[in-house]
């Protein structure tokens, strides 16, 4: 089972994973978890200050934040996404989350084939506050077909450069149990998703129901984004959540 150690100054507990985020974080007992949504994405940093700005507003200090939604324009070499994840670590360091290469914080960060921002903007973030309630909130971050944490994704790809119906397939089912197995190294199941999105824009509607809602991942429907994972050759990315409140600015 994935290492879930706590981060307390935040009121949340985290999947280890690499520098550049969990592998998903869910509310410690007295916290839960609220998201907001960007109606219009913002660029990286001009986003981030806006999330600092918001979790001020609240009375919520900046380790409070703890997961990330971005957007990107399109996937990244495997060389320019280290560079930018090296950036992006830069505000969580000031914000005192990242510490000694490790990051709490989840994240996702997908490309869309159309309407692409022109840069790397920032489309959702959640954070702890006060619970108001007892449900258990959490959010597991994007994953795709590689597994993380290697010296590169392309040797770990499931079916690389295979977007046949049975290379597809078997991509699914990496992710889909990827995401099963971050969901019990929190302490939850499927059946405590609210929502679950996938990102690929290959057509996995055949493998919808066997491959994802009969494993009981889409109880509360699928979101399908119509986006590309955010390294070349990988072609399908999931991610699930439980937030206390959505809301949107």
């Amino acid at each position: 089972m994935a290492e879930v150690p706590v981060f307390a100054a935040g009121g949340y507990r985290y999947i280890k994973a690499v520098f550049q985020y969990s592998g998903g974080v869910a509310a410690e007992h007295g916290y839960e978890i609220e998201r907001v949504r960007i109606l219009r994405p913002l660029p990286l940093a001009e986003g981030l200050a806006a999330a600092e700005a918001h979790l001020k507003s609240i009375g919520r200090p900046a380790a409070a934040f703890a997961a990330c939604e971005l957007r990107s324009p399109a996937p990244f070499t495997e060389q320019g996404f280290l560079e930018f994840n090296r950036l992006y670590v830069g505000t969580l360091e000031r914000w005192g989350i990242y510490k000694d290469g490790v990051n709490p914080v989840a994240r996702t960060n997908v490309c869309p084939e159309y309407h692409k921002p022109a840069v790397p903007s920032l489309h959702a973030f959640s954070y702890t506050v006060p619970a108001k309630g007892n449900a258990g909130t959490f959010i597991v971050a994007g994953g795709g077909e590689a597994k993380e944490g290697n010296k590169t994704y392309r040797e770990t790809i499931v079916s690389l450069g295979d977007t046949s119906p049975a290379g597809l397939r078997a991509k699914l089912r990496y992710v889909v149990a990827e995401m099963e197995a971050r969901l019990a190294a929190l302490g939850f199941t499927w059946a405590d998703a609210v929502s679950t999105q996938a990102y690929t824009v290959h057509d996995i509607g055949a493998f919808v129901g066997p491959e994802i809602a009969a494993r009981g991942a889409a109880q509360g429907g699928l979101a399908w984004h119509y986006c590309r994972p955010p390294i070349i050759d990988v072609e399908f990315e999931m991610d699930v959540r439980s937030a206390a409140r959505e809301i949107t600015l």
